[in-house]
């Protein structure tokens, strides 16, 4: 029961900090980094903005211990699609392995976050 717990929590942790600390934080203290990343890949600004949002509600409703069951499972769904589609998109545009590898990888560390949800 614990093992589970450590699982779970260090995962949703390090998903809260990558999926919505980093990018809050550059949208408060850099904003003129906020869209550099959508802007590579041919995404207008207000996507990124958005995404943003998006991606802070999603922790916020996973963190939450009290959140409904299936605004959290929405809230999985919801952050599996933006890495899917951050993947996808990396894949066609650059090209670059490296930014296809990141996403992927957050999506794992969500998928285990995802997994142990239900066994603490």
């Amino acid at each position: 029961m614990k093992k589970n717990k450590i699982f779970f929590w260090t995962s949703t942790i390090i998903i809260a900090l990558m999926e919505a600390v980093m990018p809050l934080s550059t949208w408060i203290f850099a904003p003129e980094y906020m869209t550099f990343g959508t802007k590579a890949l041919s995404y207008p600004d207000y996507f990124a903005y958005s995404l943003v949002i998006a991606k802070i509600l999603g922790v916020i409703a996973i963190v939450y211990p009290k959140t409904p069951t299936m605004l959290k499972e929405w809230a999985y769904a919801g952050l599996s699609f933006t890495l899917i589609f951050a993947f996808i998109s990396h894949a066609c545009v650059d090209k670059n392995i490296g930014y296809m590898i990141m996403p992927l990888a957050v999506l794992g560390i969500l998928a285990v976050s995802y997994i142990y949800k239900d066994k603490i």
